[in-house]
């Protein structure tokens, strides 16, 4: 038997060095970006002021980095692709204070594991250069003279090949590795001053074609201009710190007493707050500590949290550097380095808001208006409120004129309750009235009255035979003692009393336990003031309720409700000829009560509630059977009812699915088995004809009458040449000099027109973007897609359109034609589930 056989299944023993040396270069470098990345650190930490990156087949082929930095020294070159050798640090306490860009020692050797790796270099001291040749255990194994300036050029050919998965993904996906690669090559361009970098792509046997390249100025603004253009130049605005502002201490919990001085000190620039200067996406933004490219999350959100409140539909373009005290920063976190770790880093932020705020407010329009209130109308006077309010004959009068009409030095009606009639008028089919206040000795003429309340409160009566409880419009301080609730209204009578003194109840009936309705007094009826002497008032009369009498009042005979009624009005009706005036009080009354036997066996309410609980289990039961839609009919619902349409709905279904009619002339409803669904006939009808019209539609373009600029930087460039067949069927026509400089090799001839509709390079730059993440794929600008989506809408079958079942099923069978049945292109949903027949029936 062998030894492996004899030792146990789970022994632990060490992985061999060529196994942990695969399996860590894999962690290392990632992706093609990573690559450049590592090979670009090495060429400017060795002081290179000139670095040249080619590509083949945007890397798939070959990688390879050129610059004139200070070469490799001989002793050097068994050791230069070793695992975890290097110049920058010899023990853990030097990582506190490197500078360089690199300090691992574990590029070079991964590299070596994941492609064929080669270095041709001449070290500052030699006369002539030497080509080296690399195991992928990253060995020396071949070493021969080679004519070269000073520097090091170093060649990846097959990236990734040892690992047949990644290696697959990696030229599947070859234009996203190379955008990728393009943007992070794109942070070292504008940190990396006094340096020229280079970037160029060659696809086959074609043009070299350059992608990206700078000067090599001193400033970080030219580096800008150089790889995005004069045009971006000219919307950016100089970083300005600012101390941070007291209220943004206490915002992120700092004490200012307690806060270093001086610790960061950030430049950079960002793009101004107008509309229009802004980036569709954060495809524009980098961020540095010190000179160090880096991905730090919390500030990225702050910067365009910021930016929003002053331009909230775009993104700026952001070069931040953020200088910082080297013991105050770990970057050693993630095998990119692109995670830092800070201290203090709630105050960077608060300088950081502090500073944006103060920039972006110090170019904001400000514009003040010469806002002046309304006056308050109820501490005015009728002339006043004239003044304010236009008259208009036709309107009836204001409540507050009336007011003022109708107060007098010693009586006034309590117009509080009036206004609380009015508005409660829209709310309620009851009739409110107010009440007369007390004291009155002298008021209003008969004509003011009449007009009053007819004006007033004839128009908010309603149907008598409403049986409903009448809601109390008094203000409560008045009708109700102090601490009663609402309904405590509704327990007092009204007590009517002269001048005399004499005092007379007026007892409206209350709620029995059973819930009973109020009763007034049947001879109130809905009038205006009959005419009357003009130092006396009348009670108005209220109109009748229907009400179903109580036991109590059934039994009371006709002359006894005669007698009640005469008591109520105390003689004092529109017949009587007594002079004497009135006036209204609150009295407790007593509650008229009822007691009802109810019988209760707790044994019965257990055997109920066991039932009840059987049921609920069921019905789970054949929920998870049965129902496959659980997603309600609610705009809070839309994104998961859609996510189980996908999943249960075929396209073929469509054509299977039953018309069983229309509803409400805007609705088809289809039945498939045993479902019951819901389709919008406008929302899918509109999504069927915007998807014809997205594939099938070609614009027409306008010629310009001279060749047009884009100043489009080297990649955009690119990727237009790449999928110029896609700008073409959106209209766009371009004259391309492959011999011209970069950012120079396009211009736009024609432009896609359409009755009112206009494009222009802002949607040129909008496709770019689109086809940089989904090159090859057909995709139109966003106000072409609003273009179609209007026509679209315009030419669907519109909600309230009788439509045949053959029209119907014609509309259902557009659904299965179409790649996105399930909302239109305005967001409708185009359809629901309603209904499933099985759990109907189990109900």
């Amino acid at each position: 038997m062998s030894d492996a056989c004899s030792e146990p299944a789970g022994a632990i023993k060490a992985i061999d060095k060529h196994s942990v040396h695969q399996i860590c270069s894999g962690q290392v470098v990632l992706t093609l970006a990573t690559a450049v990345k590592e090979l670009v650190e090495n060429s400017i930490d060795a002081g290179a002021t000139n670095v040249d990156v080619r590509l083949k087949e945007c890397g798939v082929e070959l990688v390879e980095v050129s610059d004139n930095g200070k070469g490799v020294e001989e002793a050097n070159f068994e050791g230069l692709t070793l695992k975890h050798h290097t110049s920058k640090l010899r023990d853990f306490s030097d990582l506190i204070h490197v500078e360089t860009f690199g300090f691992r020692g574990e590029a070079l050797s991964s590299l070596c594991a994941l492609s064929d790796l080669s270095v041709v270099t001449c070290h500052e001291s030699s006369q002539v250069g030497t080509k080296l040749v690399f195991d992928t255990k990253g060995h020396l194994v071949q070493q021969s003279p080679h004519p070269r300036q000073q520097g090091t050029t170093v060649s990846l050919q097959q990236l990734f090949y040892t690992l047949p998965v990644r290696h697959k993904e990696f030229t599947r996906n070859i234009k996203k590795e190379y955008a990728k690669m393009i943007h992070v090559l794109q942070s070292y361009c504008v940190i990396s001053t006094g340096v020229r970098i280079t970037c160029s792509n060659q696809n086959g046997q074609g043009k070299r074609s350059t992608v990206l390249s700078t000067s090599g100025s001193q400033s970080m603004r030219d580096s800008i201009g150089a790889i995005f253009g004069p045009k971006q130049l000219q919307s950016l605005l100089p970083f300005q710190q600012v101390s941070p502002a007291e209220n943004i201490i206490e915002e992120y919990g700092l004490k200012d007493a307690d806060l270093p001085k001086q610790l960061f000190s950030i430049t950079g620039f960002l793009s101004r707050g107008d509309h229009g200067v802004g980036r569709s996406a954060t495809d524009r933004q980098f961020f540095f500590i010190n000179n160090r490219p880096c991905d730090p999350v919390k500030v990225t959100k702050l910067v365009n949290e910021v930016y929003h409140m002053y331009n909230r539909h775009q993104y700026p373009f952001v070069a931040l550097n953020i200088a910082v005290a080297s013991e105050c920063v770990d970057v050693n976190v993630t095998p990119d380095k692109r995670q830092i770790f800070l201290q203090e880093e709630k105050l960077l932020l608060a300088i950081l808001k502090s500073s944006l705020i103060n920039m972006y407010e110090a170019g904001v329009n400000k514009i003040s208006l010469n806002y002046t209130p309304l006056p308050s109308i109820n501490t005015k006077s009728a002339s006043e409120i004239c003044q304010v309010v236009p008259s208009n004959e036709d309107m009836p009068e204001p409540l507050e004129d009336m007011e003022q009409k109708t107060q007098s030095p010693k009586s006034s009606l309590n117009l509080a309750g009036l206004k609380a009639a009015f508005s409660s008028h829209h709310s309620s089919s009851f009739v409110h009235k107010s009440s007369l206040a007390k004291g009155a000795k002298s008021g209003p003429t008969q004509k003011t009255m009449q007009s009053f309340f007819k004006d007033t409160i004839k128009p908010l009566t309603c149907n008598p035979s409403v049986t409903s409880p009448v809601k109390p419009t008094r203000d409560l301080a008045e009708c109700s003692p102090v601490g009663k609730s609402v309904l405590d209204g509704f327990r007092y009578g009204r007590t009517v009393c002269s001048d005399s003194g004499s005092k007379k109840d007026v007892t409206m009936s209350t709620p029995d336990v059973q819930g009973s309705v109020l009763e007034s007094p049947d001879s109130v009826k809905d009038e205006t003031l009959e005419e009357m002497p003009d130092n006396s008032h009348t009670v108005p009369e209220q109109p009748e309720l229907q009400t179903e009498p109580s036991t109590e009042e059934s039994t009371v005979s006709p002359d006894a409700k005669r007698a009640r009624k005469e008591n109520f009005l105390g003689n004092d009706n529109p017949n009587s000829s007594s002079k004497s005036s009135l006036k209204m009080v609150d009295a407790p009354v007593c509650l008229q009560k009822r007691t009802v036997p109810l019988q209760f066996s707790l044994q019965e309410l257990v055997g109920r509630v066991k039932r009840l609980q059987d049921l609920q289990k069921q019905r789970v039961g054949d929920d998870a059977r049965y129902r496959r839609f659980r997603a309600k009919i609610n705009p809070g619902d839309n994104q998961s009812a859609e996510e189980e349409l996908k999943k249960e709905i075929s396209k073929d279904m469509f054509k299977e699915m039953e018309i069983i009619g229309q509803f409400n002339l805007g609705f088809i409803i289809t039945k498939f088995n045993s479902d019951i669904f819901m389709i919008d006939q406008h929302a899918t009808d509109e999504k069927y004809n915007f998807e014809m019209l997205q594939q099938h539609t070609a614009l027409q373009g306008q010629k310009l009458i001279a060749p047009q600029k884009l100043h489009l930087t080297a990649v955009s460039e690119n990727v237009l040449i790449e999928n110029i067949e896609i700008f073409r069927k959106n209209g766009f026509e371009f004259l391309v000099d492959e011999d011209a400089q970069a950012m120079e090799r396009v211009k736009l001839v024609s432009l896609p027109t359409s009755k009112n509709w206009t494009f222009g390079p802002a949607d040129i730059e909008e496709l770019i973007f689109m086809l940089s993440d989904s090159p090859g794929v057909m995709c139109r600008p966003s106000r072409v897609r609003q273009m179609f989506a209007s026509r679209a809408c315009r030419k669907s079958v519109m909600i309230g359109t009788a439509l045949s079942v053959s029209e119907m099923k014609k509309l259902v069978v557009h659904m299965g034609e179409i790649e996105h049945p399930w909302n239109c292109p305005h967001g409708r949903p185009t359809m629901r589930h309603l209904a499933n027949l099985d759990i109907i029936s189990q109900d």
